[in-house]
């Protein structure tokens, strides 16, 4: 099963389990996100094909971390002092798809955190004389 779905003027391919980079936006790892734009879902046989949107049909992430990406351009002509450098820094969100949804399939519900393990006791300390 896979959906194509649009995001930031973009369109991607995806199967539950890939790893997506899209556009930045205020999430916090961990977090899930929905991406509802899906425009195609195919699933064995059967495929759906939106016009422009498949209805009800969604893509399910969750967050994994925020990549960046650094560009530099340097302007150069040969003078004297007639450099430009300038950088810009683009920021990303790394996203793992879960689950491919069609029209009226229940949302999951998300997985409990495992709880961190218990810390080891320390004995106390033997008294010195």
């Amino acid at each position: 099963m896979y959906a194509i779905f649009e995001d930031g003027s973009r369109q991607y391919r995806v199967e539950a389990g890939d790893m997506v980079t899209l556009d930045f936006r205020e999430v916090e790892a961990g977090q899930r996100l929905e991406l509802p734009k899906v425009l195609l879902l195919q699933s064995g046989a059967d495929t759906l094909i939106g016009q422009p949107l498949v209805t009800g049909a969604r893509v399910l992430a969750q967050v994994i971390d925020f990549p960046t990406t650094k560009t530099m351009t340097q302007k150069f002509r040969r003078r004297k002092a007639s450099k430009r450098l300038k950088g810009h820094t683009q920021p990303y969100v790394r996203v793992k798809v879960t689950h491919i949804l069609k029209a009226g399939e229940a949302t999951p519900p998300e997985e409990p955190k495992p709880a961190p393990p218990p810390a080891p006791e320390t004995a106390p300390a033997p008294a010195t004389t």
